[in-house]
């Protein structure tokens, strides 16, 4: 029997592990797994050692950096004097699994790093970190594999889990059915964030930005996707009874059925990209929050899509360019101009068959049996 502990943070980050203890039981009964993490790691049969909804609380308070620092120095004394696994997967969850990995190393006990932090975004140092502590990095981004192959440290490019996650396009007649849609205009959605500070300097914005667009195109009608961890009470006061349809939980289908989408930046701008819905980025925060990005950031580049590709698929508006009339103007050139439409759905599609070879959580755990088998 061999051991494996996985230590997780969040609730994106429990389902990618749970996918993973899935591959690995079909692979072989003769695991045993432990872990941090949530419901659907404990629905596969893991037992948790701490629960992420304990980790997962917002902020950098006082009391969460003790719990944090408290729970890393349980969990390596368990590891190290009681459980003694033969690897431990972390996955995402950087500035904890980072910490630990210098007490596991000296531990002596391995460890691979799934969805490790995205030192190619900003705080390149930290790959000096991940070099001398993770034996093995499972990066889930083709260029990632080249950069830390560069730098020496073993890698194994497994495909991006969001690609088996992601549901099919939705039936576009049905959706606009059940939403009240009219099927012979083009719909424009707009999904400004699912953090409260990007409600709070974004949403003015694409208000303005759609109320341009309304007063010239009769033709065009709009959507705003509520990300469903904000509450209705929370969201409709940013709202303040503006003329909008909201729709709710429902953020892939809308994606996917969309004539051109307005996003804040995140992981949305990937998955419309999968479904090849047209869109552009537009972002803007603290000012002193940019300042600061502009000092640690490694690439400038914002989307997933044109840091894959490496060149300027979807336009970025950040900070300043991120203004009511950038916005409304691209959105026409978006939804006019064939050309221009044709070519950005064609270069998305370069990226979702670059990211689809592979079925990320199979990769994993074939590298973990293959490990452990070795």
């Amino acid at each position: 029997m061999k051991k494996i502990f996985i230590v997780t943070g969040e609730y994106s980050g429990d389902i990618h592990a749970s996918n993973v203890v899935k591959e690995l039981k079909k692979i072989s009964s003769e695991y045993i797994i432990e872990g941090i993490g949530g419901d659907n790691m404990k629905a596969q049969g893991v037992k948790l050692f701490e629960h992420i909804k304990n980790l997962s609380a917002v902020g950098l308070s006082p009391k969460i950096i003790f719990h944090h620092i408290n729970l890393g120095k349980k969990l390596v004394s368990y590891l190290k004097n009681e459980y003694k696994p033969d690897l431990v997967l972390l996955i995402d969850y950087g500035g904890f699994n980072l910490g630990i990995s210098k007490f596991l190393k000296e531990a002596s006990i391995k460890v691979f790093y799934y969805i490790p932090p995205q030192v190619w975004a900003s705080r390149k140092y930290r790959i000096k970190r991940i070099k001398k502590y993770v034996d093995k990095v499972l990066c889930i981004f083709p260029f990632e594999e080249t950069m830390y192959k560069e730098y020496g440290i073993n890698v194994h490019y497994c495909g991006h889990p969001l690609i088996a996650q992601l549901p099919p396009k939705a039936n576009k007649a049905e959706f606009f059915k059940k939403h009240n849609l009219d099927p012979k205009k083009k719909l424009v959605s707009v999904f400004p964030g699912s953090r409260i500070f990007e409600l709070k300097y974004l949403m003015d914005t694409f208000k303005k930005s759609v109320d341009i667009l309304k007063k010239k195109h009769s033709e065009i009608q709009f959507c705003m996707s509520q990300a469903p961890n904000l509450s209705d009470s929370t969201y409709n006061k940013f709202l303040k009874d503006y003329d909008i349809k909201v729709i709710k939980g429902e953020n892939q289908a809308l994606l996917s059925v969309s004539d051109a989408l307005i996003l804040a930046s995140g992981t949305v701008a990937l998955e419309a990209c999968l479904y090849q819905t047209p869109m552009l980025i537009a972002y803007k925060g603290p000012y002193l929050f940019y300042l600061i990005y502009l000092m640690v950031r490694c690439i400038k580049r914002v989307s997933l899509p044109n840091i894959i590709e490496d060149k300027s698929i979807i336009p970025e508006y950040i900070e300043n360019k991120a203004n009511p009339k950038n916005i409304s103007q691209k959105i026409e050139e978006i939804l006019y101009d064939e050309t221009y439409r044709n070519n950005m759905i064609n270069e998305l599609g370069l990226v979702k068959e670059k990211l689809s070879q592979r079925f990320s959580a199979l990769e994993v755990a074939k590298e973990i049996d293959r490990e452990l088998l070795s």
